[in-house]
């Protein structure tokens, strides 16, 4: 099943999400201005979380809305 099936079909936010966290582990490489990372990398110390949990999340909430 892919991303496109679930968002055309009935899926709920929960199974979407659960898609979207089932998988392998890949790396990523994005450039983003070294301000924003920086304060990124704050906010998700403010939070208890590391900079890459703060990504995977941000983007699950983003990719689990079916209002697009």
């Amino acid at each position: 099943m892919k991303y496109a099936d679930l968002i055309d079909g009935e899926a709920t936010p929960s199974e979407l999400r659960s898609f979207l966290v089932d998988g392998e582990n890949v790396a990523v490489t994005v450039r983003i201005p070294k301000n924003m990372r920086d304060a990124a990398r704050e906010a998700a110390a403010l939070n208890g979380v590391s900079f890459t949990s703060l990504v995977k999340t941000s983007l699950i909430e983003y990719l689990s809305k079916k209002e697009k």
